[in-house]
């Protein structure tokens, strides 16, 4: 039987073009993020089922890509249940590993310590535009930083990349998790139905209210706790004024300070922030990791339809692993989707320099073939992107390749003359 030449469903091979992006796009982060603080690490691709199925990726760990034991410890024949099968998965994201790596190094880090993690995970999703069971990640997390400054350095380190990038007029949509709570506690709804009624908000962006409200209904929720819920919705505007009206509004159910700490945030970012782009509070905005414990953020952008990256406070992650619980906050770029959109609208890696094409006659003497080596050499360390091809007889179909790759200019060398 012959071998498969496509990828597995879901993954994907990258051409050159793409992949001069994707390094170009890497760079970026790591230049941008660096000038904020950022140190880089790296954790392994297959981390402890355990911590995997811990109850803190929502509904990625429904997607895991699970790894069986090996060698002796496999034993199908005996085995009653997947644990006696598995002990190991591929990571669905990087937030998990991140928050095992700092358990396990704590000690040998500064406090608070600014992370910036890029690598693949792995998702048994089903493919889409822009989504991929293998998948680049980039994350950048603040560990150990209380205040809210880590929730401003995050999203003007993030926004500042994104210019950079040549991203404007896009939003990046707030809210906290304490709000969304305190919301449903005033509409009186069980707090143990609390996830059921965020699921259901989840989709406000694409059923609208009245979706909600059908929804909401038929959970079996009152009448009343619904319709209490959805007129706050109705009269939340988007901006300091919607986070100083949800202050008063569940003043006997919310901490003061949620609301003002979140005013500050907007604020300090919209005074600060070197990039076009509209900060918005966005009562509706849920995300759904479960291990989010206050202020969330998404990126949306108009040319792509939907959310291109986003994060949150998870201070409870970390005591799952020591015991006792960490401040951390991180944010979560979409790179493949920023790839993606890059690719789409033709982007040109800038500043790539002058790339130069040596076209050689078939059967060159070797003294002649190494006066072009060592004239290559010689332009290479003067800044010259230079390849050595042999040259073929259809010459223009050959250059015409070559320009695709940004090939300009081609210089030829024939046997009897260089």
């Amino acid at each position: 039987m012959a071998l498969k030449k496509k990828p597995v469903t879901g993954m994907k091979d990258i051409l050159p073009k793409e992949m001069e992006i994707r390094n170009y796009v890497m760079n970026m982060i790591r230049e941008t993020y660096g000038k904020f603080g950022f140190s880089s690490i790296e954790t392994p691709c297959v981390e402890h089922i355990e911590n995997l199925s811990s109850k803190q990726g929502g509904e990625n760990e429904k997607l895991i890509f699970k790894i069986l034991k090996r060698g002796e410890k496999l034993k199908l024949e005996s085995a009653k249940e997947e644990a006696d099968l598995v002990d190991s998965g591929l990571r669905y994201d990087l937030t998990v590993p991140l928050s095992r790596y700092y358990s396990n190094h704590a000690n040998e880090l500064p406090a608070p310590f600014k992370a910036l993690q890029m690598g693949n995970v792995w998702r048994a999703d089903r493919p889409q535009r822009g989504r991929f069971r293998q998948f680049m990640q980039c994350d950048i997390d603040i560990l150990g930083e209380l205040t809210y400054l880590a929730e401003i350095e995050l999203v003007l380190a993030t926004t500042t990349l994104l210019g950079k990038l040549d991203f404007h007029n896009f939003t990046i949509r707030i809210n906290d998790r304490k709000i969304l709570k305190a919301m449903a506690q005033y509409s009186g709804f069980p707090a143990e139905s609390f996830d059921t009624v965020f699921i259901i908000l989840d989709k406000m962006d694409k059923i609208g209210l009245e979706g909600v409200s059908e929804e909401l209904e038929k959970e079996g929720f009152a009448r009343e706790s619904i319709d209490t819920y959805l007129g706050m919705f109705r009269e939340i505007t988007s901006d300091i004024q919607g986070v100083r009206y949800i202050k008063e509004k569940l003043k006997d159910v919310l901490d003061p300070k949620v609301a003002e700490d979140l005013e500050t945030i907007i604020a300090s970012v919209d005074a600060v922030k070197s990039t076009d782009f509209k900060i918005s509070f966005d009562p509706t905005l849920v995300r759904g990791m479960s291990y989010y414990t206050g202020p969330i953020f998404e990126i949306a952008m108009d040319e792509f339809g939907g959310s291109v990256g986003g994060g949150g406070r998870y201070d409870e992650m970390i005591g799952k692993f020591t015991g006792q619980n960490t401040s951390a906050c991180g944010f979560s770029i979409g790179f493949e989707r920023i790839v993606m959109l890059l690719l789409e609208r033709g982007y040109e890696v800038p500043g790539t320099g002058e790339k130069k094409a040596y076209l050689i006659e078939k059967n060159m003497p070797a003294d002649k073939l190494l006066t072009i080596l060592k004239q290559a050499e010689e332009e290479r360390r003067n800044g010259t992107q230079v390849t050595i091809s042999i040259m073929k007889k259809n010459k223009k179909f050959q250059k015409e390749q070559m320009m695709t790759e940004g090939y300009t200019e081609f210089v030829e060398f024939f046997r009897d003359k260089l």
